[in-house]
C-alpha cells in the first residue's frame, strides 16, 4: 500500500534526505520533500516522478515558514502517513573546543535541530491524524546526542541539539502514548557518506536509505519498543 511521506532536509543529492526521497518514490509513494532553497537535483527528480514528488520550501527554524508549508501541503494531499525530520545544522565552530567556540552559536543550532522537528510535527499534525494506516514520525538524531555515550570535547552545538531532540522525541512519545494511530521515534542512523570527500564513512547514502525505509515500517505500530534506536533497530543509550 502506497503512503504519503514528508521528508525535510532533502536538497543535497549525496546526502541521506535526498536518497530517502528517491527510495520512497521508487517504492511508489507520494513524497513531499522540503528544502530551504531551490535544489536542481530535486527539480530533476521531480521531472522523473511528476505528480508523485512535491517540493516544499520550508525553513524549520521559522514557525511562520513551517505553517505556510503545511497549508500548501493541505491543498495537495488529504493525509500524511510518515514524517522524517532529517533537516539539521552545525555551525562553523562545531569542531572547536570551549576556548575557541562561540557559545552564541548553540541556541540557533538547537532552534533548527531540536525545535524545528517539533514545529513540523505540530504544523502537520492535522494531516498525520488523517492517516488510514497509522502515522509515524521519525526524528533523525545521532550518537552525538547520547549523554550516556558522550566522549567528545567538541560538538558543543551539534551534540546539544541532538540531545535536545532526543528529549523532545521522548516527551512527544509520552504525549502520544495512548494514541494507537501515531507513533514517534528517533534514530542514530549510522555513519553515512553524506559529504563527497568523506570516504571513511562505511555507509552509502542510497543503499542505507533503503535499509532505513524498511526499518521504519517495523516501527509504525511499535508502541512498546525502544524510542531511541540504531539503524539495526536496537536501543541506543539516551
Amino acid at each position: 500500500m502506497s503512503q504519503t511521506v514528508l521528508i525535510t532536509g532533502t536538497g543535497r543529492p549525496y546526502a541521506l534526505g535526498f536518497n530517502l526521497v528517491k527510495r520512497y518514490l521508487e517504492h511508489g509513494d507520494c513524497v513531499f520533500a522540503s528544502v530551504r532553497r531551490p535544489s536542481e537535483a530535486l527539480e530533476a527528480l521531480k521531472s522523473v516522478y511528476p505528480g508523485m514528488l512535491h517540493i516544499l520550501t520550508m525553513d524549520i527554524s521559522s514557525t511562520e515558514s513551517v505553517n505556510a508549508a503545511a497549508r500548501e501541503a493541505e491543498t495537495l494531499t488529504d493525509r500524511l502517513d510518515l514524517i522524517i525530520n532529517n533537516a539539521t545544522t552545525a555551525s562553523a565552530d562545531t569542531m572547536k573546543e570551549l576556548p575557541d567556540f562561540d557559545l552564541d552559536l548553540i541556541a540557533p543550532a538547537v532552534n533548527v535541530g531540536a525545535v524545528g522537528p517539533v514545529r513540523v510535527l505540530k504544523a502537520f499534525l492535522p494531516l498525520l491524524k488523517k492517516s488510514t494506516m497509522g502515522a509515524l514520525v521519525v526524528n533523525i538524531s545521532s550518537e552525538a546526542g547520547s549523554i550516556g555515550k558522550c566522549y567528545r570535547t567538541f560538538y558543543l552545538d551539534y551534540g546539544t541539539e541532538k540531545a535536545a531532540l532526543n528529549m523532545l522525541t521522548m516527551t512527544m512519545h509520552n504525549y502520544f502514548k495512548n494514541d494507537p494511530d501515531l507513533n514517534i521515534i528517533c534514530i542514530h542512523p549510522g555513519w553515512i557518506r553524506t559529504n563527497p570527500g568523506n570516504h571513511e564513512a562505511p555507509l552509502d547514502p542510497y543503499e542505507h536509505a533503503e535499509t532505513l525505509r524498511c526499518l521504519f515500517e517495523t516501527k509504525r505500530h511499535d508502541k512498546e519498543g525502544p524510542v531511541f534506536i540504531t539503524h539495526t533497530g536496537e536501543s541506543y543509550p539516551w
